[in-house]
This record gives C-alpha cells, structure tokens and sequence, in this order.
C-alpha cells in the first residue's frame, strides 16, 4: 500500500485485514515513516518504506495507490514492473495520464483498477436494475451535500499523520500544480482550484455513478460553477441528468442522492458518509396511479456491506481471471475527460458533443 492518510485507514487496511484470506499486506509506503510504521505496527507488516520506486522493487503481486496528487507516476512504474494496480479516484489528471497509464497496464498484461466504491454498493446494483424497469424515464437527478468529515472519523483509532519535511512536499507540490495546469490549459487560480478540489477530489464520484446507470452523455448541456456550489447538465436524448453539488462547511451533515423521475415511478439511492464502514445505502422505491390520491413508498436496506470492501473483492477477482472489473483505467478515463469537458464549457460557454470521449 503507497499511502496510509485517512482513507487508506479507516477503509482498505481495515478490510484487507478482513479479506485475509485473500490479501497479504506485504509492505507499507507513506511519505511519513512514522505513520508508515505506526500502521505497519498496526496490521503486522515488517516492510516499510518512504520511497515508493524502492518499495516497487520488492517481492509483490500488486499494489494499491491512495496517495495525494496524480496516481498516474506510480501507477505506470508499478505497471511497468509487471504489478497489479488499483489506485484511489480521481485516477489521474488528465486524459492524456489516463491514456499512459492504460497502455502501461496493457502492454504489461496486468489489472488497472480505479476505486469507486459506489458502484459496488450492493444497493446501487439493485438502484440500476430497477432503472432499467421504470417506465418513460425523464431525469436523473444527483444532489451531493459536501460537509465536515473530521466528525465522522473521530471514533476511530487512527495512527496520527506525521511530519513531513518541506523539502519532501514543496517538489509533489509543484509537479501537481504544474498537471494541473497542463490539463486545463490555464493556471486561473479559481478553475485550476474548482478542477482539483471540486471536480476530481469528489464529483468523478458523481459522474462515474451516472456514466454506470445510463451511459456515456451524447451532450454536456449547462454548467453553473461557484465558489461552493456547481450545477452541471448532460443530455441522454429523451432523459437528462442533472448533478447538483454543494459545500456546507458549518453543517456535518454528508448526503448523496441520485432520484430517476418515470411517468409514474421514482427510485432513490441515498449514500452514507463514506467515512462510515458499514452505514447501509438507502433505496425507496415510489409509485402510484393518475386516477386517485392512491400511492405507495417502499424503503430498502438491501445490505450492510461496504462498497469499500466490495471493490477490493472486485479487484482480487479481476487479478485472479475470475471477471474483469467495472471501473478499470480506460472506463475511468471518461471521468477524467468529463471533467475537463466541465471546466471547457465554463471557458467556452458552449454545449460539448459527447464529453467523455478522449
């Protein structure tokens, strides 16, 4: 594992602990050696490390990548060595990473596997099969209520972040900033902030899912973007989705919620905090008539498990031959080139024809 912050904590080492049977974690690598050892300490891992291009060159079957910044570096190394790689959304900066880091993993004839957990909720299957089932459907409609998550993590026990010297982080630093930059085509402190932050730091979430239910967009129709809230359009032919997000800094108060409107049906998916492991993912189902007041709501807990822990299932399958993974480099390339197509369309103001191609 390259990277033990907060989610590589309170999610993959706990449940690839749980999946012992079949993961070994065979070596630890942070910038930080004494978070490094305190969660090697933890999980029982005798290597550690602080350089991941030393830690490639040991003994190992894959490795999974949940650092800051571009995974596209690591990705393509690891790749290069022969290793398996799933690396943490967003998988990379821009397209043109994304394209590297896809023929490195194919050249290699290893698995590229981006983290989306969403999309192996067991609820979001069942959210998608009944999709499928409503009848005229009009509009996907996907409202995120960013907010605090320290309140969310305080009641695990979690090895405190170490200190990392400046002459470390100021370099990763610039070689983010300078990706960046290169993505957009522009270094306006406001849209490379909104690209980093905003689109890739959260809203791949949001567009992976919708990309899952309903495809690839023929048009990016509209997008509003403020400081704090964003507002973005697709257009689906006869259905649309329309993505609302929103930062609440002074409520915790997390909520993700995509609802299909049909003719005479409608399906709710709510996520949980993704910092709680096992909080279930909430379906309601609604329908009723046009000739009387007559309706009903159904409200679903359809499991327990996490999305996290199914994901790495997912992961182990793929590497094993059992099934390939949904979210591997090339389909979470279409994430990465929509959000470029967003911060496009707020340069150009203009509709842009299928936004995930690149």
């Amino acid at each position: 594992m390259i990277g033990v912050g907060v989610i590589g904590q309170v999610m993959h080492l706990h449940f690839l602990r749980e999946l012992k049977d079949r993961f070994e974690i065979a070596a630890i690598c942070d910038l930080s050696i004494d978070t490094a050892r305190g969660c090697a300490d933890e999980y029982g891992v005798e290597a550690v490390f602080t350089d991941w291009r030393e830690m490639l060159r040991s003994p190992l079957d894959a490795v999974l990548v949940l650092t800051s910044g571009s995974h596209a570096p690591i990705a393509v190394e690891a790749a290069r060595a022969g290793l398996h790689v799933f690396v943490e959304k967003p998988m990379c900066f821009s397209t043109a990473e994304a394209t590297e880091m896809v023929d490195a993993a194919t050249s290699a004839g290893v698995t590229l596997m981006v983290g989306y957990p969403k999309r192996y909720d067991p609820a979001f299957v069942r959210f998608r099969e009944e999709v499928s089932r409503i009848e005229g459907p009009k509009l996907l409609r996907v409202t995120t209520t960013e907010s605090p998550f320290l309140p969310y993590i305080e009641h695990y026990t979690l090895v405190a972040p170490g200190s990392v010297s400046d002459t470390v982080l100021a370099p990763l630093r610039e070689d983010s900033h300078r990706r960046l930059v290169a993505a957009i085509g522009t270094d306006d402190a406001f849209l490379v902030e909104q690209y980093q932050a905003v689109l890739l730091d959260t809203l791949v979430h949001e567009i992976n899912t919708v990309r899952g239910v309903l495809g690839e967009p023929a048009r990016l129709d509209y997008v509003d973007m403020r400081k704090g809230s964003l507002a973005v359009i697709l257009n689906y032919g006869p259905t649309s989705a329309a993505i609302h997000w929103v930062d609440v800094p002074g409520m915790t108060r997390y909520s993700m919620e995509f609802m299909m409107f049909g003719s005479s049906q409608r399906a709710t998916l709510t996520f949980p905090s993704p910092y709680l492991r096992n909080a279930p993912t909430m379906l309601e189902l609604e329908s009723g008539t046009a000739n009387d007041v007559a309706s009903w709501r159904r409200d679903d807990v359809t499991s327990y498990e996490s999305g996290f822990k199914e994901e790495l299932v997912a992961f182990y399958d793929a590497v094993t031959g059992v099934a390939p993974v949904a979210t591997d480099g090339a389909d979470s390339g279409r994430d990465i080139a929509m959000c470029q197509a967003i911060i496009r369309f707020v340069q150009d103001g203009r509709p842009i024809e299928r936004p995930t191609e690149y």
